[in-house]
């Protein structure tokens, strides 16, 4: 048997009166009648809900329990309202799923407009495939990638294409002081990014200079990354921006040599008729910031 949600709406009022009398006066019922379904509802529940003592109704632990699940409940169905009418200040949080291996500093630049919105957000990390499951079952809003979904597995989503930037060599000055990258290759350890974009170019460059390189950690998190480069266990292979904050401080450096591999960043989005009012602000704000 179902829960019946006019009980539970029933017991919120008189949890929040701490009074059968009063309760039933708001809510235009007698006293039996709003005892009653008190009494089914812990029947249904098989719990007491209050210790009656006198005319004060107090939540036993049961009762507490209940009626955090039942605002619970209740604001989920004011969310649910309010976004199918366009209407009321309140809006669902915005579920956001970035891949395990992509630069915190990017996350924190596409998501940094809707910080200040006063709205919930809810991030979440994983790999690409499980991201693009929940976002096709309407359990996130977007999912951040350095690569477009595959059509043939995922052909309703759209991936919108938010950046490119140029992946380089980073490290202290002593790892840099080379003359060829094939030298600074050859001598230095690296830290390797396993994010695919990165890892093949890569293995297409030291395939290219006819050189073997030391790899000192292959790392599935940006964040990680960001460590070891500052712990000067190697040189790191990212875009500029994972190690943005360390670059400016002066802490790493740029090794001069081009590298010709490129990683690009993508939000992927479901169709949806109703979808996050906030997406599709940081969606203009982010293509325009790369057409600009």
């Amino acid at each position: 048997m179902r829960l019946n949600y006019h009980h539970l709406r029933y017991f919120q009022e008189v949890a929040r009166e701490g009074n059968l009398t009063r309760a039933a006066a708001r809510l235009n019922l007698s006293q039996s009648a709003l005892s009653t379904q008190i009494r089914t509802l812990e029947e249904r529940l098989g719990h007491a809900l209050f210790e009656r003592t006198g005319r004060a109704m107090t939540l036993t632990e049961a009762g507490r329990i209940a009626l955090d699940h039942a605002q619970r409940i209740f604001d989920v169905g004011d969310d649910l309202v309010a976004t199918l009418t366009a209407s009321g200040a309140a809006s669902a949080p915005l579920r956001v799923g970035a891949l395990s291996t992509l630069s915190r500093n990017f996350q924190l630049r596409f998501l940094r407009p809707a910080l200040g919105s006063g709205g919930e957000l809810v991030l979440s990390s994983g790999n690409s495939q499980s991201l693009l499951r929940a976002l096709e079952d309407l359990a996130l809003d977007v999912v951040l990638l350095t690569d477009p979904p595959p059509r043939d597995a995922f052909p309703d989503l759209v991936a919108h294409r938010l950046a490119e930037q140029p992946v380089g060599l980073h490290g202290t000055a002593r790892r840099l002081a080379h003359d060829s990258l094939a030298d600074l290759l050859s001598a230095e350890p690296v830290i390797l990014p396993t994010e695919s974009s990165i890892r093949t170019g890569f293995d297409s460059l030291v395939a290219r200079l006819g050189v073997t390189p030391r790899i000192a950690a292959t790392v599935d998190d940006m964040a990680m990354v960001r460590l070891l480069a500052r712990d000067d266990v190697g040189l790191a292979i990212t875009p500029a921006v994972v190690l943005a904050d360390e670059l400016a401080q002066g802490l790493l450096a740029t090794a001069p040599f081009p590298l010709d591999i490129v990683e690009s960043f993508y939000a992927v989005t479901a169709p949806r008729t109703f979808p996050h009012p906030v997406l599709g602000q940081l969606l203009d704000l982010s293509i325009d910031a790369q057409d600009g």
